[in-house]
């Protein structure tokens, strides 16, 4: 029986599961973080490098995963969540959280 799915996460989770989608999604956004870098000529695509993107990939996850469980998101905004900020990095992730403390703390 054929079955539609609304979205590419939807066909994920039922293709892998929820802790695959995760991690696809962590991946992802660490190769375009990977692909930009290429292109600005930086780094090489098939180089050592990118294997150190892997565990980054995984921490990114499960810190996305935390912070999408407390923000208490459904899928697909879990995984987006988790994408961004694999894309973005622990540096990334960190100036992103400074500038949001930062703005809290003023407001008093």
């Amino acid at each position: 029986m054929s079955q539609k799915y609304s979205s590419l996460i939807e066909l994920l989770n039922a293709w892998f599961g929820g802790a695959a989608t995760t991690m696809i999604g962590a991946l992802v956004g660490r190769l375009m973080w990977h692909t930009n870098e290429v292109r600005k000529m930086r780094r090489k695509f098939f180089g050592k490098e990118l294997l150190w993107e892997m565990p980054i990939a995984v921490g990114m996850a499960f810190i996305g995963e935390a912070l999408a469980s407390w923000l208490a998101l459904e899928q697909p905004m879990a995984t987006g969540l988790i994408a961004a900020l694999a894309y973005l990095g622990p540096r990334g992730s960190e100036v992103l959280f400074m500038r949001w403390f930062a703005a809290k703390v003023e407001k008093g």
